[in-house]
């Protein structure tokens, strides 16, 4: 199955050009700074990414009637009466929330709520695009994990659930393990469990083409932040063996002598006694030695990783540089210095190991079966979902996971989720697999039809020429 909008998205466009793979260093680095430059001017000629339409006709003003004062009342009334008719008879069963204190967004860190609000509305645009998810941009005027923590609870009421965005650790841990306690709908961490689910995906396929296996696989994990702690969990429960992991953090390797982080960090702790039981210490390049895979999920590069630490590794090297805007070390350099496999957070370069992957799908099959949480075991499903639409697509060491423009590729994730939640009694609403298929291509096709169509008929203006676009 294919689908029309991926299809008319081909075409040959000015603002990214192609790089041949004869360019120079110097092209290379000037096609990466391109999307930064061209996006600032587009924000600003758009005013912002994201609008409310209407899901009712309104044939004339008599229909407001119906869908506000006085027809209004009566679902109202039923709802009152069955609280579960909300997701009947409202678009709750259809929205997530996106809440972010604007502590920790995409490598620019602690910016503020204002400063990671375009982010934010990105996010709403994939989740609409790529999943048919009606998601909003909710930015708190707070860091206090309290605060946020019962601003989610007092939200419930209005979503199918919550995405958690960009909020800095090690707070972050604890308001996602409190808020899926306490609340009654989904709540994850995309920064942890949506990144960690794409990255298990990768290195499922990387490790398939290099000839070893999961099992087996000595990994060092740079960064030791939301995203390399929860993948690390989900990398357990996909079948690496912890005990041939070796983290670390700002300071160093984190092993057992690190007692510092018994009390302050007690998820640093946790890694500390699971992880490097020979008690490895120093640093990055420490770590690495004799690593068959590397992920980097710590700050922008380009040089947090050197190319001469590459040949340390062992031969057939796996390196995810996975940090946003700019990796750990440049995918051509890391290819240069040995490494055969190598992946980036970037769309424009091989290997997109990103979140975009994840989230539209996974949270497509929670909502269809109105799943009352997203568990570990449902993340893993959608990265062996993943995993195998590439292997059938025709994997390879630079296409070791599916592209985002592959039609096939969320509709499946999202069924994987769906009947991985109904097999652990976590799925409200009970569906054939065949039905949460179809009913998931659906929305997702109205979505992207919605879209083209809003663009064909110029309400969505198409980007003018550089030249005369507004500065931002």
């Amino acid at each position: 199955m294919t689908s029309p909008v991926i299809e008319t998205s081909k075409k040959a466009r000015k603002d990214t050009p192609p790089v041949g793979p004869e360019a120079s260093e110097q092209e290379l680095l000037a096609a990466a700074k391109r999307p930064g430059e061209t996006s600032k001017r587009y924000h600003a000629f758009y005013h912002g990414k994201i609008e409310v339409v209407p899901r009712v006709p309104v044939r004339d003003f008599n229909d407001f009637a119906l869908w506000y004062t006085p027809g209004v009342a009566e679902p109202c009334k039923v709802i009152k009466g069955s609280p579960g008719e909300v997701y009947r008879l409202t678009n709750k069963w259809n929205t997530v929330a996106i809440v972010t204190d604007g502590t920790r967004v995409l490598g620019l860190g602690d910016i503020g709520p204002e400063a990671g609000l375009p982010v934010m509305e990105g996010k709403s645009l994939l989740f609409k695009y790529l999943g048919g998810v009606d998601a909003f941009p909710l930015c708190l005027g707070t860091k206090d994990p309290e605060e946020i923590i019962q601003a989610v609870k007092w939200l419930q009421p209005s979503f199918g659930g919550v995405n958690l965005e960009d909020i800095a650790q090690p707070k972050c841990f604890h308001i996602l393990r409190r808020l899926r306690d306490e609340c009654r709908i989904p709540v994850w961490h995309d920064d942890q469990q949506g990144t960690a689910t794409v990255v298990t995906a990768g290195l499922m396929n990387a490790v398939q083409l290099v000839g070893k296996k999961m099992g087996e696989v000595r990994v060092a994990m740079i960064g030791a932040g939301a995203s390399n702690i929860a993948s690390l969990r989900i990398l357990r429960a996909a079948g690496v063996d912890p005990r041939n992991v070796v983290m670390t953090d700002t300071t160093g390797i984190l092993h057992a002598g690190r007692r510092e982080l018994a009390s302050g960090f007690p998820e640093k702790w946790e890694v500390c006694r699971a992880t490097n039981p020979e008690g490895r210490t120093g640093g990055i390049p420490e770590a690495m030695a004799g690593a068959d895979v590397v992920i980097a999920a710590s700050r922008p590069g380009p040089d947090v990783i050197r190319p001469e630490w590459i040949p340390r590794m062992a031969d057939d090297a796996i390196l995810f540089a996975i940090a946003n805007p700019v990796p750990e070390i440049w995918p051509w350099k890391a290819k240069a210095a040995g490494a055969r496999i190598v992946a980036t957070g970037r769309s424009d370069f091989p290997n997109q190991v990103n979140n975009s992957l994840g989230f539209p799908g996974i949270f497509r099959g929670v909502l269809d079966v109105m799943a009352v949480t997203i568990s570990d075991s449902m993340c893993v499903a959608a990265a062996h979902e993943l995993a195998l639409v590439a292997r059938e697509r025709g994997f390879a060491e630079d296409r070791i996971l599916p592209r985002m423009d592959e039609w096939e590729v969320y509709p499946r994730e999202a069924t994987a989720v769906a009947m991985r939640a109904a097999s652990e009694g976590l799925a409200r609403l009970q569906k054939s697999r065949d039905e949460v298929y179809e009913d998931a291509s659906a929305i997702i096709r109205r979505a992207r039809d919605q879209t083209r169509l809003l663009m064909d008929r110029q309400f969505i203006r198409p980007p003018p020429d550089e030249g005369v676009l507004l500065e931002a």
